[in-house]
């Protein structure tokens, strides 16, 4: 095959190899955002779990066990959030960019953290604001 024929130019062969390395980086980096998105998405479903479990529960006998049990999914969530968002800037912070921009570490912190409050907020309002 022509990709095993040694090359010509031992330099080109060399600059071909760093930047496909660097690529590789760079798909890292994509890869690390995906999956940011993805714990996001676990967060985001955990909150929604915990708030369906209120309102489909919410007649239990004693009524704080369903508040109990939504706060639990729904502080999890925001755990979820704040975790994720430490992940990817350590991850971030090891890998350097090549031929495209990443998301910037503040607009992961934004997002986790707006998440995190969110949840402590709807924790607050379950058990405060809603009777039973």
């Amino acid at each position: 095959m022509a990709q095993d024929d040694p090359p010509e130019d031992p330099d080109k062969s060399t600059q071909w190899a760093e930047f496909r390395t660097d690529l590789a980086e760079d798909r890292n980096i994509m890869a690390m955002e995906r999956t940011f998105a993805g714990w996001m998405r676990t967060a985001f479903a955990a909150i929604g779990i915990g708030l369906g479990f209120r309102a489909l529960f919410g007649s239990w006998d004693p009524s704080w066990m369903p508040k109990l049990i939504a706060t639990g999914f729904i502080l999890g969530g925001g755990w979820l959030a704040i975790t994720a968002e430490r992940r990817a800037c350590k991850t971030l912070a090891r890998l350097s960019t090549h031929e495209f921009a990443p998301i910037p570490t503040p607009n992961f912190r934004v997002m986790a953290w707006g998440v995190a409050i969110g949840a402590i907020i709807v924790t607050i309002g379950l058990w405060v604001l809603v009777e039973g």
